[in-house]
């Protein structure tokens, strides 16, 4: 089946399955859920009734949707470090009904009580899958004072790291780029700050991060190994708020605040690092001035919002990061009838930019669409300069004057539209389909070798000037089905196809997670998963390098 006819086909399902279902009279309750204190939208909050007749969680945007066949209704709404809230629903019809949830304050000292209220990991359907609040990675020790996001999902089980201090990701035995790594659903492909030291995430702008081993949800695809979804806040829509901090090795700030009248809010996380500073300093100290290096990096988070009405809201969010390496040097040797002075200047840069522009709109109580256009660059740029000079004091026909340049540069390119639908016809039934294509350029390796003596050129090429271009699709659809009281599944297909060099390479990739409940503690729960990758990294088996190369699957 070619993926044009699948995609058909799944199209004309869900619209039938839409067209029997949405005019049911049902309880119907949809909303968002949102931080009281900041109005930031909480991904994976809990919705369920309280007998436990069924249950649901919100979407990464915050929104939720749930249908009872009854009149009335008692729901309770919980998120972890927050204080659940109880709501009754009455009156078959459809109730918006959108939760704020007050962070939970600090209990007495003497007595500590807790209740359960969150979604059981032994409910889920999904496997191997982690998701951690913001709050939560804040509390983990930072080295150098910068919380890091990928060191903390190291720390997990099935999850172990490289070379020690890299922010390199294995999971389960396959490597970095078999990791499929999103930032506000807009895929990073270079994810190291300080030669793998830090990641390129900024704690101050994340809101959450879902970390999935296993048993693949449909609506993932492209690696092997594992997903990490990272979601950028929104910004607070409340009071402008500002965070300024200053650590052992870099400084950064956060501004945020709603813009008007809450319907628009902004976000700006910054930072920067000063290691340049002080080691310039140093190192023309230890060579009496003949050398100086120096190293930075500095990244940017920038988050843009807009609610048209209950119904609409777009965002547009970007980050730009970049590492710059450089030095300067010089030798000279000085006799009493001539003199030769050797200039040398490397440098080493490389960053990424993302942006993502995306309309969210509630078409029916039941049926949530969401529309992202995407753009991502990665580039890599490595410099060496040389310049020899030779003076002879007896004879100044002999001197000479010889420079060599020698420039590396190498990146990937993508544009990319998605559309994803998030429906829910019945108590039992949360479906989600969708689509997406994305446009590669690939560059694999640009080198430009120049010389020149006494300022006439003697050589000027450039080698492996040649783009790849690529294209790649999928369709996808899953439903995740509470098929008895103790058997729920979550049951999803994903078809893709990759079209480079005038070969298309096509895989159908079935997805089945299903959970057995023994009993209110105990479940059994299995999965399996096929993944297709169509991209491959060309890896420095040391430290993660940026001079490490992406390239797409060819014969």
């Amino acid at each position: 089946m070619s993926l044009s006819t699948l995609s058909r086909t799944l199209l004309v399902v869900c619209s039938l399955f839409f067209s029997t279902t949405l005019f049911a009279q049902d309880n119907i309750i949809h909303g968002f859920i949102t931080d009281s204190t900041s109005g930031e939208k909480l991904m994976g909050a809990y919705v369920f009734e309280a007998s436990k007749a069924g249950g649901t969680s919100t979407n990464e945007y915050g929104f939720y949707s749930i249908s009872f066949n009854r009149d009335t209704v008692h729901l309770i709404i919980s998120y972890v470090g927050y204080q659940p809230v109880e709501k009754w629903v009455i009156g078959r019809k459809a109730h918006q009904l959108n939760i704020q949830l007050v962070p939970s304050i600090a209990l007495k000292t003497v007595e500590i009580s807790a209740q359960r209220n969150a979604a059981p990991i032994q409910q889920q359907s999904q496997m191997s899958t982690i998701t951690i609040p913001i709050e939560q990675i804040k509390k983990v020790p930072a080295l150098f004072g910068e919380v890091d996001v990928l060191k903390v999902l190291q720390l997990l089980p099935g999850v172990s790291k490289g070379s020690e201090g890299s922010s390199g990701i294995y999971v389960r035995g396959g490597g970095p780029d078999q990791n499929l790594i999103l930032l506000d659903g807009v895929p990073v492909y270079n994810v190291n700050h300080l030669f793998g030291f830090f990641s390129v995430f900024n704690g101050d702008a994340i809101n959450s991060v879902s970390l999935i081993k296993g048993g693949f949800p449909a609506r993932y695809g492209g690696r092997l190994s594992s997903v990490i979804d990272i979601s950028m806040k929104e910004g607070n829509n409340k009071k402008l708020h500002g965070e300024l901090g200053i650590g052992i090795i870099s400084s950064r700030f956060i501004l945020e605040g709603p813009i008007k009248n809450e319907k628009t809010t902004f976000l700006i996380a910054a930072r920067r690092t000063y290691v340049d500073l002080f080691l310039r300093p140093l190192s023309k100290l230890a060579t009496k001035g003949d050398f100086s290096t120096g190293y930075y990096f500095y990244d940017m988070n920038a988050k843009i919002n807009h609610k048209f009405n209950d119904k609409d809201r777009l965002y547009l969010s970007a980050y730009f990061g970049k590492d710059v390496f450089s030095a300067t040097g010089a030798i000279k040797e000085t006799t009493t009838t001539d003199e030769f002075t050797t200039n040398f200047k490397p440098s080493l840069k490389w960053g990424n930019f993302t942006s993502a522009l995306r309309w969210n709109h509630l078409l029916s109580p039941r049926l949530f669409v969401n529309t992202t256009a995407t753009y991502s660059q990665y580039n890599y740029r490595s410099d060496l300069y040389f310049q020899i000079i030779y003076k002879d004091f007896t004879n100044s026909a002999n001197n000479s004057d010889i420079t060599y340049s020698q420039a590396k540069t190498s990146g990937i390119n993508d544009i990319g539209v998605k559309t994803d639908f998030d429906y829910s016809p019945h108590i039992n039934h949360h479906v989600k389909w969708g689509l997406n294509y994305i446009y590669h350029t690939f560059n694999p390796g640009v080198q430009e070798i120049k010389q020149t003596s006494g300022g006439t050129a003697v050589l000027d090429s450039t080698f492996g000037d040649s783009r790849v271009y690529a294209n790649e699709a999928y369709v996808y659809a899953e439903d995740d089905w509470d098929i008895t009281p103790r058997l729920k599944a979550n049951i999803g297909v994903h078809a893709s196809g990759f079209n480079v060099k005038d070969t298309t390479y096509k895989s159908l990739q079935p997805r089945v997670s299903a959970r057995y409940l023994i009993n209110e503690n105990l479940s059994i729960k299995a999965s399996i998963a096929k993944m297709t990758q169509y991209l491959h990294l060309l890896t420095n088996s040391g430290i993660g390098l940026p001079t490490d190369l992406w390239l797409p699957v060819t014969n």
